[in-house]
């Protein structure tokens, strides 16, 4: 993985793609610059805004320092900001809590279609029976992608995730795409170009359990129009143990997904007031991978998992209220937990 950890703010780091920066004004890096191209073009599905203008995804060239050559381009007015890594391990910030461990087979039962669209930009999955429907093959993740006979760190997390989501509400329709790598790793201008490609499709709760920070703790460049065009968004709040906020879920408008253990809060899930829910985040039961001593079914812990007890849950509210109505109503009913939000049992 390509990343370079940096910390220009006191215990606040970060991780970032080395010589590569997003930014709305490619033209002003052009001196410093190996190739450029949009990742999100202002569209239909954008929020309105009165200087809508696409953001690039800017490749330097060597020897370009790209916090120096963000602070240049702000102070000069120009939006910008370092191409940040996202991801779903516990080493690079959120995401699964530990490894998984093997379970035996789980019940589970098909219902009827309920008319719901969730996307779960992730992994992707493998062909396990719950997810036959779904299964593309341009979304197949790959549990071991580097060939060393083990399973990669997070393979099948995205698997794991969709089978929660169909636990708690089976007739929803699932639209896996492949964002995260087997290890759990992204960034910041693929998730862009991820949204923009999904935005032109009907998706009615968008499920994202991954993360990361920013250098200065500022919202990621763009991502807050990219997700503006669809009705409900719910992130994982990280598995961080700490209240800095952890993005996209710290974003105004995306419901926030803490971790609980039984009725009190994980200890390893990030908190603070930008988290709106919590649900039961450790020893989790759901579909897996067919690897090693894996049998198509694990536990596993963390926010991510929470995440997608919260979109199921979601999802059910959906089939009688419009989604942005269904948000409303989930979060303002139930148990609150201080720095936690809502319980969602």
């Amino acid at each position: 993985m390509r990343a370079r950890l940096v910390e220009p703010l006191p215990d606040r780091p970060a991780l970032i793609r080395p010589a590569e920066l997003l930014t709305t004004a490619p033209a002003a890096v052009a001196r410093w610059t190996l190739s450029a191209s949009p990742v999100h073009p202002p569209t239909q599905h954008t929020r309105p805004t009165r200087h809508a203008r696409a953001v690039h995804h800017v490749r330097l060239s060597p020897g370009v320092d790209v916090l120096d050559l963000v602070t240049t381009l702000r102070d000069r007015g120009h939006p910008a900001s370092p191409n940040h890594v996202l991801a779903g391990q516990p080493l690079y910030f959120g995401g699964p809590q530990g490894a998984p461990s093997p379970a035996p087979a789980v019940p589970y039962e098909p219902g009827p279609p309920s008319g719901v669209t969730i996307a779960v930009l992730d992994t992707g999955v493998v062909p396990h029976p719950w997810l036959m429907p779904w299964y593309r093959d341009d979304a197949a993740d790959t549990p071991d992608a580097d060939g060393d006979g083990g399973l990669d760190t997070q393979a099948g997390h995205g698997t794991f995730v969709c089978g929660l989501i169909l636990r708690r509400d089976p007739g929803v329709r699932l639209r896996a795409v492949r964002l995260l790598d087997s290890d759990g790793v992204a960034d910041e201008a693929a998730l862009l170009r991820a949204l923009t490609r999904l935005c032109a499709e009907r998706v009615d709760i968008l499920n994202l359990s991954f993360g990361g920070y920013t250098f200065d703790d500022r919202p990621p460049l763009g991502l807050a129009e990219a997700l503006a065009g669809f009705p409900a968004v719910v992130a994982c709040a990280g598995n961080t143990g700490r209240s800095r906020p952890f993005w996209p879920a710290a974003l105004p408008g995306i419901v926030a997904v803490g971790a609980l253990d039984g009725n009190v809060r994980a200890s390893f899930s990030a908190y603070g007031p930008w988290v709106d829910a919590c649900a039961q985040g450790v020893g989790l039961a759901s579909s897996f991978v067919e690897f090693g001593e894996f049998h198509g079914y694990a536990t596993w812990s963390g926010s991510s998992f929470a995440c997608a007890t919260v979109v199921g849950a979601l999802a059910r509210l959906c089939r009688e209220l419009p989604p942005t109505q269904a948000v409303r109503h989930l979060l303002s009913d139930g148990r609150r937990i201080p720095d936690l939000g809502v319980s969602i049992a």
